[in-house]
């Protein structure tokens, strides 16, 4: 921008913020009053050129001027630049915060809105196949069981590697780890086939431990506790559900589904004690879990304990209270079991084993120092997260029914 002002000998010629700038904010200026500088009336006639960098100050270049105009011509440009810029700094900043903080506003609501829509899909998709496979029973049944339990313990095994747990201890070979994972595949697949779990467990203690023995370097005792729990809990602990699902064959004779069941699908006799019983301990799990996020959503307050923040004791007594009453409904539509008491025991029992299963996976995740133990089912994160309520669960459910149900509640 170059201005030129003419100074005459006989006259004074104001020079003005108003007459360096046009932009609205130093007419204001020079209205309300902001100071006017002006020359002398023994001048001589100057040509000068006023240069802006960057909106900080101004320049002025005055060729063959006195000392003197210089610096009244270097005031005013810098009154004049330090007064737009204070003011458009200000403004840009605030506008820029303002749209900063709604666009993180907008993204933050996108992603809670696309990880509740995965977290619902994978949740159909899931009920739809745990259903079917539940339905089908037999070696369908036990190969899904089978399958569920070498993901959750190449899962397991690779939270023990991880530098939180690993920092703290020696942890097994990744040989050990894949020959772990495999055996605890086998583990259901022979529970299936000898009816129960004990032979299988000794046999995997036994080639895990000779195992670790052999191996070159020194062996750990933390190397074995960590590959026996490994083997106990995604691998012992699952055959429960092929022996509740499975070794129960005797007909439901009470649940009246069983009267209109399709032939093609079985009839009335697909109707197990073992199908009803593991259908009624699903479902109250699933509704243990529902209930307990949505209380403690809403009413949670106080913390439950320090390996899970996030789990309060409203949320638990919800969970509870949700798990007993569905339970309860579950033994009117099945007819199964029929005692009322015994019904609320097994509610209570599926509860407490629901939520032990979830603190134990959560504590070992505290651990490891991570989130979620894996990322296969989007939304929900690794196999461990979605079936820690389950691990205990189907050891307490197969124990009480053998046990505190009189010809299995029929």
């Amino acid at each position: 921008m170059a201005l030129q002002v003419g100074i005459d000998r006989s006259g004074v010629n104001p020079l003005t913020v108003t007459a360096l700038c046009p932009c609205s904010k130093v007419h204001a200026l020079s209205k309300s009053g902001g100071t006017i500088l002006g020359l002398g009336s023994q001048s001589t006639k100057v040509k000068f050129r006023l240069v802006v960098h960057g909106g900080s100050h101004g320049v002025l270049r005055v060729p063959k001027v006195s000392p003197m105009y210089c610096r009244l011509f270097m005031a005013v440009a810098k009154a004049e630049s330090d007064f737009v810029g204070e003011g458009v700094g200000e403004e840009e900043v605030g506008q820029s915060y303002d749209l900063s903080k709604r666009d993180n506003l907008h993204t933050g609501n996108e992603h809670k809105a696309s990880q509740l829509k995965k977290r619902v899909l994978s949740g159909l998709g899931i009920g739809i196949a745990v259903g079917s496979v539940v339905l089908a029973g037999g070696w369908v049944f036990t190969i899904a069981v089978a399958a569920a339990a070498y993901v959750g313990a190449r899962e397991y095994f690779e939270l023990v590697r991880s530098r939180g747990i690993a920092s703290g201890m020696t942890p097994p070979p990744r040989y050990v780890s894949r020959v772990c994972s495999i055996i605890s595949a086998l583990m259901p697949i022979l529970t299936l086939y000898c009816g129960h779990a004990e032979v299988s467990v000794a046999f995997a203690a036994f080639v895990v431990a000779i195992t670790l023995l052999l191996q070159r370097g020194n062996p750990r005792f933390a190397q074995l506790s960590s590959s026996m729990f490994g083997l106990f809990y995604c691998g012992y602990l699952p055959c429960f559900w092929v022996k509740l699902r499975c070794n129960f064959a005797a007909p439901a004779l009470n649940t009246e589904i069983s009267g209109v069941w399709p032939v093609v699908l079985g009839g009335q006799t697909h109707w197990t004690v073992g199908l009803v019983a593991t259908f009624f301990t699903i479902s109250s799990i699933i509704a243990a879990d529902t209930f307990a996020f949505l209380g403690g959503k809403a009413f949670g307050r106080t913390p439950l304990i320090n390996i899970s923040p996030k789990k309060t004791w409203e949320g638990a007594l919800i969970g509870l209270v949700g798990c007993i009453a569905a339970s309860t409904i579950l033994s009117k539509i099945l007819s199964w079991p029929k005692s009322l008491p015994r019904t609320i025991a097994f509610g209570f029992l599926i509860f407490f084993g629901s939520l032990f299963g979830d603190l134990t996976e959560s504590m070992i995740k505290r651990d490891a120092g991570v989130k979620d133990s894996g990322t296969l089912i989007p939304g929900h994160g690794g196999l461990l997260d979605r079936a820690d309520s389950y691990m205990f669960t189907g050891a307490l459910a197969y124990s009480f029914v053998k046990i505190f149900l009189p010809l299995f509640g029929v």
